[in-house]
């Protein structure tokens, strides 16, 4: 109570100091939103969209927000965390989806899509080289505004779910190929770094983006040797820049890359392959080349991997041995550090709803927010993505055009 009282005060405050027109506009645009956060149903998928200290500052701004059962469960939050900030635990999905805002890790399902209202605001993943014509016109049908997450910017120009994600993805890829490192794992008992009188440790990455860069900074920390291979000379000399020490670089030449496998004892693969090529920087021969009980983790296995001896696979049977040598191959890497990637998506979510709720719904927004049109793939019904239109051969209209007529 002492709490309100005082954020109450704040808020009258703030707008004593402003002219009677701005106060009234300031109320006039507030909206309370109704918030369904369902339990993931995907297999692998342990991130929950919200944390309950983020449903809390949701609660106290008047939104109500309604959490499945068991929702955040995998990330280890409870139904009573979420009740104590003011969170409605709700048993029924149909009552969940029909919030004003479904918010979401995984993309709906077929069966999920047939249970909302209709009119909805849709926050989710996309994952559209994994989707169906059908997928998209039954969205259409339920005149929902859909925005997949992964394609959000921010006002600095970057997608910050992606690079929250692929710094977690880089990290726990050093900590993963140390793991199978060990005889823990039944590996070869090679520690991953280096200690005085024993040659360290080498790792190879493949790729100079966020993920690449987070992977390097924690083997560099761990005392390993690091050689970074990319295309680009520009994102070779920027991460060399970021990293704030020298790094053995080089671009995708395959005999330099063959011989520097033979005696890497890790490689990462973290290279972004959507709309680019070669899919396989190292070939099955490559493999057949490396050391014994090294370990390939193939990020990039998501957009079907670097590596061509790769498969993919699940959390609970990650990993195969070929050719001697270990492959972890698993397309969701952050959902295996399930609160701390479910915190770090908070952190982006949470703002996201209250400048919804602040501008008085999501059109508003959408004309004030060029980085958050950047996500939007259907709008009232209407497909605007027009990657999506020309591949399954679905009419889409520019986003800019239909908020100017709506």
């Amino acid at each position: 109570m002492k709490d309100q009282k005082g954020s109450e005060s704040l808020m009258f405050g703030k707008s004593s100091l402003l002219p009677q027109e701005e106060v009234l506009e300031v109320g006039k645009r507030q909206k309370k939103l109704i918030i369904g956060i369902p339990k993931e149903s995907k297999k692998d998928e342990n991130r929950v969209a919200l944390t309950p200290e983020a449903v809390g500052l949701l609660v106290d701004q008047g939104h109500e927000v309604n959490v499945e059962s068991k929702a955040g469960s995998d990330a280890s939050y409870t139904d009573t965390d979420y009740s104590e900030y003011g969170g409605f635990i709700v048993d029924s999905r149909k009552e969940i989806f029909s919030a004003d805002i479904i918010l979401k890790i995984a993309p709906l399902t077929l069966g999920e899509i047939e249970q909302l209202k209709g009119n909805q605001v849709i926050i989710s993943s996309l994952h559209a080289i994994n989707q169906t014509e059908a997928y998209f016109r039954q969205l259409m049908q339920k005149k929902v505004t859909s925005i997949a997450f992964e394609n959000l910017k921010d006002k600095f120009d970057c997608y910050p779910v992606v690079r929250s994600m692929s710094e977690i993805a880089g990290i726990t890829s050093i900590l993963i190929a140390s793991e199978y490192l060990s005889n823990v794992h039944k590996g070869k008992g090679v520690m991953l770094g280096g200690i005085t009188g024993i040659t360290p440790a080498e790792v190879v990455i493949l790729g100079a983006g966020t993920a690449a860069e987070y992977a390097a900074r924690a083997a560099i920390g761990l005392g390993a040797v690091v050689k970074i291979f990319d295309n680009s000379i520009y994102k070779l000399r920027r991460l060399q820049n970021f990293v704030g020490q020298r790094l053995h670089t080089s671009i995708f030449h395959p005999r330099v890359l063959e011989k520097t496998l033979k005696s890497a004892d890790v490689v990462i693969g973290a290279v972004h392959l959507i709309g680019r090529g070669p899919r396989f920087y190292i070939t099955e021969e490559m493999v057949k080349g490396m050391k014994k009980g090294s370990v390939i983790v193939d990020i990039s296995i998501d957009q079907g991997g670097v590596v061509e001896t790769s498969e993919t696979k699940s959390h609970n049977d990650p990993v195969f041995t070929k050719h001697g040598v270990v492959h972890y191959c698993v397309s969701n890497i952050p959902s295996r550090v399930a609160r701390t990637a479910s915190i770090a998506l908070s952190n982006v979510f949470a703002p996201i709803l209250l400048n919804i709720g602040n501008s008085g719904g999501i059109k508003t927004l959408l004309k004030e927010d060029k980085g958050l049109r950047k996500g939007v793939y259907i709008y009232n019904g209407i497909l605007t993505n027009s990657y999506i239109g020309n591949h399954f051969g679905i009419l889409s209209k520019d986003i800019d055009l239909l908020l100017a007529a709506f």
